[in-house]
């Protein structure tokens, strides 16, 4: 075992770009594939391996797991096990950890600008929650003050909208002034395609239940930004 660490340090420090730069520094920790994605999932709170697997359905068992030991030796995240009844062992972001938020929120935004990002890819629950709290604009919000729930699955979320901020928490969402059911991609397709609650609804895609006139505010809340030139 102890060969081993050795041998999987050895292999870490090949990878790293050797640059006292601080970005340099930031992609040797976050830069490898999948990494970043798995802190995306864990910005919601601890998850066991078989949610995180659910979240990146594109990830193997074996670099997941290669992802979750690299992030733990760095200090990003934590193993540790629920107590009874769950006992399971879950994955969780350490308070520096949760500070990459801001890194997924930037480019997050920068990245919703390439002329070739592909919107109608699928996406998390978890993904949908941290792009709805990084594009929200606060001019549109106003004053709005509301507590809104989503069903996806058998996830659940509350965001607590107000002062132009959107928290979001996992919970169950009964008692939300509105609550959205349906999977990423069509709840999406309201927020940012443009396409009518109704027409959705019709078609069976996605539900809304309580204030049908806050729903329909609340998909304009979220401007996309202007996609830059065509590439030539």
């Amino acid at each position: 075992m102890k060969s081993q660490k050795v041998t999987e340090s050895i292999s870490s420090a090949r990878r790293s770009y050797q640059d006292a730069c601080g970005a340099a520094h930031g992609l040797d920790l976050l830069g490898e594939r999948w990494s970043m994605l798995v802190v995306r999932e864990l910005m919601l709170g601890p998850r066991r391996f078989s949610e995180l697997r659910a979240g990146l359905p594109g990830i193997s068992a074996n670099v997941l797991t290669q992802r979750l030991e690299g992030l733990e030796e760095s200090g990003i995240l934590v193993r540790r096990r629920l107590p009874p009844p769950a006992s399971v062992q879950v994955y969780e972001l350490t308070p520096w950890g949760y500070e990459a938020e801001p890194l997924l929120q930037v480019i997050g935004r920068w990245a919703a600008r390439s002329p070739t990002h592909d919107p109608t890819l699928a996406f998390s629950a978890v993904s949908l929650m941290l792009s709805m709290r990084t594009m929200l604009d606060p001019a549109r919000a106003g004053g709005l003050v509301a507590r809104v729930g989503f069903r996806i699955g058998e996830e659940g979320f509350v965001a607590r909208l107000g002062e132009g901020q959107l928290p979001i928490e996992r919970g169950d969402p009964a008692g939300c002034d509105v609550i959205f059911v349906g999977q990423p991609p069509l709840i999406a397709a309201a927020i940012y395609g443009g396409v009518p609650l109704a027409a959705l609804e019709q078609a069976g895609q996605i539900a809304v239940e309580g204030d049908r006139q806050l729903a329909e505010r609340y998909v304009t809340l979220f401007p996309m930004p202007a996609k830059v030139g065509a590439l030539v």
